[in-house]
C-alpha cells in the first residue's frame, strides 16, 4: 500500500466481529516498537486483549464520538471492538512520554490499516476500571487504548478551509464525514 493511501485511514469506531490473528496483531505491534521514541528509551509496554469476554468487560470503560453519540457507541457482539491494545508505562508520563505513545499508536495505525483492520484510538477511558480488568498495577499505568477490528463502516474525508467547520458528522445515510482543514488553512509560509 502506498503511503498516501496509509494517511486515507480513519478512525474506525464500527467493527465487525471477524476475529483477528495473532500474526496481525504482532505486526501492528512491531510498527510501535519501531516508532521513534525519546533517547530511544523505549519506556513504553503493550498489553493484547483479545479473549471475548475481557473485551466486552472493557468496553463500558471507554467512550467513543461525542458528537455522534449514540450511533457510534459500540453495541456488544454487533458492532463492538474485537481486541484493545493497552499502552503502558512505568514510568512518571509527561509530554516526551504521551509523544512517544502518540508516534508508536500512529504507527500501530497505519500498521492496521495496511492489513484492512480499523482501529480507534482512546484517550477516554476510566483508567483504573480498565486496570483492574486488565490486571495493571502499580507502577505501571495506562495510558490509552487501542481498539481494534476488521471495519464496518467507512468514515470519509473532506477537506475544509474554516476552523468553524471542522466538526465530524453523520450524513442521512450514516456516513461519518470528518473535515480536516487544508494545507493552506494550517500553514504559514516564513
Amino acid at each position: 500500500m502506498e503511503f498516501a493511501e496509509l494517511l486515507k485511514r480513519r478512525t474506525i469506531r464500527q467493527f465487525t466481529q471477524e476475529p483477528l490473528t495473532k500474526e496481525d496483531l504482532r505486526a501492528i505491534l512491531n510498527a510501535a516498537r519501531l516508532a521513534s521514541c525519546a533517547s530511544n528509551r523505549q519506556r513504553l509496554r503493550y498489553l493484547v486483549a483479545t479473549e471475548p469476554e475481557l473485551v466486552e468487560r472493557i468496553l463500558p470503560h471507554t467512550a467513543y464520538a461525542s458528537l455522534v453519540r449514540p450511533h457510534r457507541d459500540p453495541v456488544p457482539g454487533r458492532t463492538a471492538p474485537v481486541a484493545f491494545i493497552a499502552v503502558l508505562c512505568s514510568c512518571e508520563p509527561g509530554p516526551l512520554l504521551h509523544a512517544d505513545a502518540g508516534a508508536a499508536i500512529q504507527s500501530m495505525e497505519f500498521a492496521a490499516w495496511e492489513r484492512g483492520i480499523g482501529c480507534c484510538w482512546i484517550g477516554s477511558h476510566k483508567r483504573e476500571a480498565v486496570a483492574e480488568i486488565l490486571d495493571v498495577a502499580e507502577p505501571e499505568r495506562i495510558l490509552y487504548l487501542v481498539a481494534l477490528g476488521h471495519p464496518a463502516e467507512s468514515p470519509v474525508s473532506e477537506d475544509v478551509t474554516d476552523e468553524s467547520d471542522i466538526s465530524y458528522y453523520l450524513d442521512s445515510r450514516n456516513t461519518l464525514h470528518v473535515p480536516k482543514l487544508t494545507v493552506d488553512a494550517i500553514t504559514k509560509w516564513c
